[in-house]
């Protein structure tokens, strides 16, 4: 089980901007954490080199320390693995205490942040966890449906349902625009995204009454497709912002693109892409308006896919070329047309009687 569990965070490659080349990095998480969680009993002086660990004398992490080691761990699980992490943690913390704080605290974070969907009892459909659904306690509005979802954070589930409240819905009117842009959000994801899911939020605005005012409104897509028996999992989330500006007659989009990709078969590897856009177009009827926001959503999502297309096409001859070493140490070109400028080569040729 230690193996497993240190090759499941041992590398984690990170992509942060368009270019791939540019931002492709290796980093390993903490090794003294890992030699503190998993072996409490000793203590390791771990040199900043890491180049020797040596253990001289007994040391007991706090319960507040292993708790937020399990959190670390917890938080940077790749999508749809946090429960296979739990559950390695677990065992190895031996603890329930210090385990069920750490889970209490993490799960929350990381399922809005992966933007996980769930399904909700009574043939509701389905409802995302997100920041800007949530409501209070461990409620998130599904907008779709009106619905209010109390959901289990560590266990995953939605435990119950209960109908929206007047005031956590917004006003008729921007309620038309919301509803419009949901109905044209819902048909590209199902074009482009076959397991994705898709949701559409007031975040501003939401008691304004008719024209004259501003308010704002946020799309979100989240997709996942997991395969841990193949030893891959991949995931999807985009943010978009509008604002809806009614005295310059314009809408304004913010987009927020993340893709992730971990494969594990006999290796570790993720990719942890990140994209930003902005966009605009004009403020028109709410049909319109939302026909025109789809299309500009489906454009940027499009071309960044494309461009990410274009950069696992240069992988082999630019990306992994660049991370070798392109000279020796010497920053010279080794002179295979004159090796006997090198003593070895002399000494060789000597003990061999070469050249006589």
């Amino acid at each position: 089980m230690r193996a497993c569990f240190l090759n499941l965070h041992s590398l984690i490659f990170s992509q942060t901007s368009k270019s791939f080349t540019d931002h492709l990095s290796l980093s390993h998480f903490p090794l003294e954490h890992f030699i503190c969680l998993f072996f409490p009993s000793e203590v390791c002086f771990i040199c900043r080199s890491r180049k020797k660990v040596m253990a001289e004398e007994e040391t007991e992490l706090s319960d507040n320390q292993k708790k937020e080691i399990a959190k670390w761990f917890l938080l940077n699980a790749p999508a749809g693995e946090i429960q296979y992490v739990a559950k390695d943690l677990k065992s190895v913390l031996n603890n329930d205490d210090v385990y069920d704080e750490a889970a209490s605290e993490a799960f929350p974070v990381y399922n809005k942040s992966h933007m996980i969907c769930l399904e909700m009892s009574g043939r509701f459909g389905d409802v995302l966890v997100t920041s800007y659904g949530e409501l209070q306690g461990n409620e998130y509005l599904d907008p779709k449906t009106a619905q209010v979802a109390i959901v289990d954070h560590v266990k995953q589930v939605c435990t119950e349902v209960r109908p929206a409240s007047d005031e956590e819905l917004p006003t008729p009117y921007v309620e038309e625009y919301r509803c419009a842009l949901e109905a044209e959000m819902l048909k590209y994801v199902g074009e482009a995204y076959p397991k994705g899911s898709c949701s559409v939020y007031c975040i501003n605005g939401k008691d304004v009454e008719g024209p004259g005012y501003d308010f704002e409104i946020v799309a979100v897509i989240s997709a996942a497709r997991l395969s841990p028996q193949n030893f891959c999992t991949g995931s999807w989330q985009s943010i978009w912002n509008i604002e809806c500006k009614d005295d310059i007659q314009v809408l304004e989009l913010k987009g927020k693109l993340q893709v992730g990709a971990h494969y594990f078969e006999e290796g570790n590897v993720q990719l942890d892409a990140k994209h930003e856009c902005r966009d605009s177009t004009m403020f028109q009827s709410p049909d319109d308006s939302a026909i025109a926001i789809a299309s500009l959503i489906r454009h940027h999502e499009t071309e960044y896919l494309a461009s990410l297309e274009a950069s696992y096409l240069n992988l082999p001859d630019a990306t992994f070329k660049d991370l070798r070493r392109k000279l020796p140490v010497t920053r010279t070109l080794f002179p295979w047309h004159s090796t006997s400028l090198f003593s070895l080569t002399r000494e060789i040729s000597k003990e061999l009687g070469i050249g006589k």
